[in-house]
C-alpha cells in the first residue's frame, strides 16, 4: 500500500559512459544532467514498485531538476528519495542527489500509475498509424 514518506536509495561510481561528453549534453568529463536525472527517476519508481498491485507501474510525468556541483569520472554518487504526496494515481517524490563531498542535485519528480500491458499497447499503437 502506498504512503507518503516511502524512501528509495541507489548509488553508482560515475564512469565514462556517465558524463556529458557522451551523453551530449556538453564536453566535459563530468557526470552528465541526464545521467543525473535517470538516477534520480530510477531511485524514484524503484522505492514504489514493491507497493504496487501485480501489473501496475509507474511512468514520469514531470521532473524539475537543480544540478548544483560537478562530479568527476571515478567518484561514487547516491541518490535518496521520499515520496512526499498522493493524489489519485499521481505521485510526487522529493529527490536528492549527493557525491563523495556533497549535494550535488535537486528534483521535485511526479510519476503517474499505470497498468502497464494497457499502457505498452497504447504506445505500440502509434506504430500503425
Amino acid at each position: 500500500m502506498l504512503e507518503t514518506g516511502i524512501k528509495g536509495y541507489q548509488e553508482f561510481t560515475v564512469t565514462e559512459s556517465d558524463t556529458a561528453k557522451v551523453h551530449k549534453s556538453g564536453t566535459l568529463d563530468v557526470l552528465a544532467t541526464p545521467r543525473m536525472a535517470a538516477l534520480m527517476e530510477e531511485t524514484a519508481w524503484k522505492s514504489v514498485a514493491e507497493h504496487l498491485e501485480p501489473g501496475m507501474g509507474t511512468v514520469g510525468i514531470q521532473l524539475n531538476l537543480e544540478h548544483l556541483a560537478p562530479t568527476p569520472v571515478g567518484m561514487k554518487v547516491w541518490c535518496e528519495s521520499v515520496l512526499t504526496g498522493i493524489e489519485g494515481r499521481k505521485l510526487t517524490f522529493s529527490i536528492t542527489a549527493f557525491d563523495e563531498t556533497g549535494k550535488i542535485g535537486a528534483a521535485v519528480h511526479d510519476r503517474f500509475i499505470i497498468e502497464e500491458t494497457k499502457f505498452q499497447n497504447k504506445a505500440d499503437k502509434k506504430k500503425q498509424m
